[in-house]
């Protein structure tokens, strides 16, 4: 497709996936927040064989080109699991996404746009939600407020200027997805104190660290959990089995054991809180390469880390309990164990919760219990094709 000089191509081999990968370096040279993510890992994220996510999506992307230089990137991609949601829970038939949005200019933004939408009509798709990339799991919406500091481990960055691009192409807002932050040097207020006290005198409640020893076993409770846990929220997709075990690998260099609780109630597993050091204060300086030295700096990192944030990415309470009392304890009760740990062992002076959909209540009212504040809100829009 041309647009007067612009050009855009399907992505094609390896010379072009280069491009499309290193496209940000040249549009974020000057944006002090913006943090580079490893090269290889892009390359495996975009990589069917290599992303468990292919065994049941698909994708093409695209480039614009400008004569020899590149301008924009998108992805277009349809999550065969997505499609068997219900409609009413965000995704559904008929529904495909784009994602991986990079742009120049306003110009390169609705030409890509319209480039990736020709590609999912033509696939049969009805409706577009998007930004996702690539899976709802990975980095869904554009940030949309928060572009005055990075991003945490896991989570995206944008240009302010792409939420006029979307809109002008004739997206609605969809679902708000909210990022808090919080001083963890400080303690709860007296209310959570005694919640988490009286929690800690019941007999029927155990928080316990997890065992890395039991890796497989551990990753297999927190996903049923999980599963269970988040299966009626809004954008809901299934997690594989491949799934889990392809981000337990990529994650067990960040997993440590007092950061990551389960809660039992009488012996069953019904609730876990994962927390990760925030990864992106140790590669940020990398500029996106392991070698021939950042291999030895991350790994050093990572024997002891000291990390000024945390990040809860996960968190999750079985539907059975999630309207009672217990849950909110449950929650509590992990967080101000994960907060003790970080401050003393990590140096940690930051928490970061999220994301959060904008109308769980249950996550909401914890956050704002805890006196959390909203930091950064991501956007996920929708269009009908």
């Amino acid at each position: 497709m041309a647009h007067n000089d612009l050009v855009i191509t399907p992505v094609s081999g390896k010379a072009d996936l280069k491009a499309f990968i290193d496209l940000p370096w040249r549009l974020y040279a000057n944006d002090a927040n913006w943090v580079p993510p490893l090269k290889a890992e892009v390359k495996e994220l975009l990589t069917p064989g290599k992303n468990p996510f292919f065994g049941h999506a698909e994708a093409q992307y695209f480039l614009a080109r400008r004569g020899s230089t590149v301008v924009g990137r998108i992805s277009a991609h349809i999550d065969h699991l997505a499609l068997q949601q219900p409609v009413e829970q965000g995704m559904g038939p008929g529904t495909g996404n784009f994602g991986l949005f990079e742009a120049e200019d306003a110009a390169v933004g609705a030409a890509l746009i319209a480039t990736a939408e020709d590609w999912l009509r033509g696939k049969g798709m009805t409706r577009v939600l998007g930004p996702i990339s690539l899976s709802i799991w990975e980095e869904p919406g554009l940030l949309i407020a928060g572009h005055d500091h990075p991003p945490t481990v896991m989570m995206g960055h944008n240009s302010p200027a792409y939420q006029a691009m979307i809109e002008g192409a004739g997206y609605a807002p969809a679902k708000q997805l909210k990022t808090y932050e919080l001083d963890i040097t400080n303690s709860f207020p007296p209310l959570i104190q005694r919640i988490v006290q009286s929690g800690h005198k019941n007999a029927r409640i155990t928080i316990r660290k997890v065992d890395k020893s039991k890796f497989d076993k551990e990753a297999a409770i927190i996903l049923s959990i999980l599963n269970d846990a988040w299966g009626n929220n809004w954008g809901f997709v299934p997690i594989t089995d491949e799934e889990v075990a392809h981000t337990g690998k990529k994650l067990k260099p960040i997993v440590f054991e007092d950061l990551i609780m389960i809660a039992e109630l009488d012996g069953e597993p019904v609730a876990f809180m994962m927390t990760l050091p925030d990864l992106n204060e140790a590669t940020k300086s990398l500029n996106g390469s392991l070698f021939p030295f950042g291999f030895i700096k991350l790994l050093k990192w990572l024997r002891k880390p000291k990390a000024h944030t945390m990040r809860v990415p996960l968190m999750g309470v079985v539907q059975r309990l999630q309207s009672s009392r217990m849950a909110s304890q449950l929650a509590f009760m992990m967080i101000e164990t994960i907060r003790l740990e970080a401050v003393a062992h990590y140096g940690s002076t930051r928490g970061e919760i999220g994301w959060v959909l904008d109308d769980n209540q249950g996550m909401n009212a914890i956050a704002d219990a805890i006196n959390s504040t909203v930091n950064k809100i991501y956007q996920i829009y929708e269009k009908p094709l």
